[in-house]
């Protein structure tokens, strides 16, 4: 049975820890949680498959595209669904698809996880309150960083260690026995419709009509430059500099204006000013 080594188990349950709990750059680290792609990639480099990996991280990007957290709080933690799913999906040879319906019960528990970790961190708010009463800044720091971030990794380290060194393999196994039957058909099927229910829940939440008409060139320029076979990173240099032309149109009318504005006001300065002698 193909599985995880202790060290690549332990190095990807290091790094979701540190993303949830803001230990590397702070708040800069709500992107790394909000989405799976560096952390797909992460499993992938540990895991020695980065391309595979990317592909799969790219699929789950897609449904959830249109999460926002209010408060801070998510129905589904992308970061832990790819800490798992990206490596169940490598070790069982699964397609993207496959993955994304693994990936959604796990993003659910990991959220889960997370509203445990609130409660957790309100015993660490009495030190706070101590602290706060004998005005000791270093003790003020400590409560607000150090420990809320120790309480992260004791949380997040074993369960998602165990999770990899011990479940991604059967769960990988288990898939794989299933490969060409029902179940693995409707696990495609319930992929590519979470997909489409992120695409969809991002054109809602842009709500922008005069916006649309960049989001659909994009998905027609995708098919017509299919055979082509070019490259993100051509796409997206394509879409700044649409970005750029667009931005420096609309400015155009507001520098116009601003002139005339002036003018139209000096105009009327200039009959106040006037004197006719009465």
């Amino acid at each position: 049975m193909e599985t995880l080594s202790i060290t690549q188990s332990l190095i990807i349950a290091l790094w979701v820890a540190a993303v949830m709990s803001r230990w590397l750059l702070g708040g800069a680290t709500l992107t790394l949680r909000f989405s799976p792609l560096m952390t797909g990639l992460v499993c992938g480099i540990v895991m020695n498959q980065v391309k595979e990996a990317m592909i799969v991280t790219a699929a789950l990007q897609l449904i959830y595209m249109g999460v926002f957290s209010p408060g801070g709080s998510m129905p589904s933690e992308p970061c832990v669904a790819a800490a798992i799913a990206v490596p169940v999906a490598l070790l069982g040879d699964l397609d993207a698809t496959e993955a994304v319906a693994i990936a959604v019960p796990v993003g659910l528990l990991g959220g889960y996880l997370y509203q445990f970790r609130f409660f957790l961190n309100t015993f660490v708010g009495q030190a706070t309150d101590k602290a706060v009463e004998k005005m000791d800044e270093r003790a003020i720091r400590r409560s607000i960083i150090t420990y809320p971030t120790l309480v992260s990794f004791a949380l997040y380290v074993p369960l998602i260690f165990i999770a990899l060194y011990l479940g991604v393999p059967l769960i990988a196994d288990a898939i794989a026995a299933l490969e060409g039957t029902a179940f693995i058909h409707i696990l495609q099927v319930v992929g590519n419709g979470l997909a489409a229910i992120g695409i969809a829940t991002t054109i809602y939440v842009i709500g922008r009509k005069d916006l649309m008409v960049f989001f659909f060139l994009a998905y027609f320029m995708s098919v017509i430059f299919a055979s082509l076979k070019i490259t993100m990173v051509t796409y997206a240099i394509l879409g700044v500099i649409i970005a750029v032309i667009y931005s420096q149109l609309k400015r155009q009318p507001a520098a116009k204006a601003a002139p005339a504005a002036a003018e139209g006001m000096m105009d009327e300065e200039d009959d106040d000013d006037y004197d006719d002698g009465f």
